[in-house]
């Protein structure tokens, strides 16, 4: 378990000196270099620890607000949106933060403006 910790360590760094140009917009799914996160948080996959996000809502070039996503079909209730416009995804809504445009590694998808805009009122409601 240690180990995981100082091969996400290593890619951080390298994370925070890489040049972000990278175009982005709200309602894009991108695979996201999220990390090895502690106790119940969403944690990424493989050597690049990365996980599917849906970005919510685009501040600048280079920050946004982003819901990590899982495939896990048992994810059910208020702090969880079944995306119907990105088969099989579900945005765990309680992981909701803020991200770095550093961390996006590809596009994988898009949701439908309306869907957009059914999640961010979900949001609203739990916090």
């Amino acid at each position: 378990m240690e180990k995981e910790y100082d091969d996400w360590n290593k890619l951080k760094k390298d994370l925070s000196t890489k040049k972000s140009n990278i175009f982005f917009h709200k309602g894009d799914i991108w695979f996201a270099s999220i990390g090895k996160n502690i106790g119940d948080e969403e944690d990424g996959k493989h050597s690049s620890f990365e996980r599917p996000i849906l970005i919510v809502r685009k501040f600048n070039n280079n920050i946004f607000l982003g819901i990590p996503l899982t495939l896990n079909e048992e994810k059910e209730g208020k702090y969880y949106h079944k995306l119907n416009s990105f088969s099989g995804s579900t945005a765990i809504l309680s992981q909701v933060r803020l991200f770095d445009a550093k961390r996006l590694l590809r596009i994988i998808g898009k949701v439908e403006n309306e869907e957009l805009k059914e999640v961010k009122s979900k949001i609203r409601k739990i916090v």
